[in-house]
């Protein structure tokens, strides 16, 4: 049973934490409210599950995991793909969810997915959407990338005039949410990640393999690389590819043709250039 203190935390930020005897198919009422284009039939649909980590408030990090077809083509890459890491990006997850619907064709399932469509739910859920999380934490400045300290203080400060939006935490891997994404790719050891955002209408891209040119109608556009940063994080240290997806808009989903593209491309990109490199499993420390 939740305490009265943690009770009237989430009444004031707006976020209404079920019981701990909640079902993950009982969010998608709240999922639903919060993403365009996305009902709750079509959430209860991708079976979600906890994945082992909560948030600051107490929700669950959802995962759907979806192992390859088995094949005689070797081991199956694995691909980490998360959305909604800032909470007032709400298409990062909603066309996470359209894609889900499509993880049993072939072209899908000749890769092993581990899929958190909302890293950040306290933001999202919030009363007002917010990007940070429960603790006011941007959680992808939070990353452990070199001389964090020094950088991401330095970045916060200078660069952004401390916006509280943009606020990289006290310390590396300080939020639970960051943390569990950290261990994920522990556990996981993924060969690609992909990492939705919004609205700045481009890709980015950090690490091995070569950069995608285009998916859909967005194209590569490199934006930077920021201190605490997943990209920055797992592209430079881990070296682990990273293709950060960033939609056109925040709040407005792209047509259907589009989300279409830009997942056939996508999944045609990892086949030719991460796939065909036959890149070997990484081992994280």
């Amino acid at each position: 049973m939740r305490t009265a203190a943690a009770a009237l935390a989430a009444l004031a930020l707006g976020v209404v934490v079920p019981s701990r005897a909640a079902q993950p198919q009982d969010y998608c009422v709240q999922f639903s409210r919060a993403l365009p284009g996305v009902s709750v039939a079509q959430c209860q649909a991708q079976m979600l599950a906890p994945g082992g980590g909560r948030s600051v408030k107490g929700l669950p990090l959802l995962v759907r995991r979806v192992p390859a077809q088995a094949s005689a083509g070797g081991k199956p890459v694995r691909i980490l793909l998360l959305g909604g890491i800032h909470g007032d990006e709400p298409t990062s997850s909603a066309i996470i969810f359209r894609w889900m619907a499509n993880m049993q064709t072939p072209a899908a399932r000749q890769f092993s997915w581990s899929i958190a469509p909302l890293l950040n739910p306290d933001g999202m859920l919030a009363r007002t959407p917010a990007r940070v999380n429960a603790h006011g934490v941007d959680l992808n400045r939070n990353f452990p990338t070199p001389d964090w300290q020094r950088e991401t203080s330095r970045y916060w400060t200078v660069t952004t005039g401390r916006d509280p939006r943009r606020f990289p935490g006290k310390a590396p891997l300080s939020e639970p949410e960051s943390r569990w994404v950290n261990e994920e790719i522990r556990r996981f050891q993924p060969q690609l990640i992909i990492s939705v955002h919004a609205p700045y209408g481009l890709l980015d891209f950090d690490g091995p393999a070569p950069a995608p040119t285009r998916f859909g109608r967005l194209r590569y556009d490199p934006i930077g690389v920021y201190p605490g940063s997943l990209g920055n994080y797992g592209g430079s240290e881990r070296k682990i590819p990273v293709v950060t997806i960033e939609l056109p808009h925040a709040q407005e989903m792209p047509s259907e043709a589009e989300v279409d593209r830009i997942w056939r491309d996508m999944l045609a990109w990892i086949g030719k250039n991460v796939l065909g490199q036959k890149l070997a499993a990484i081992s994280i420390r």
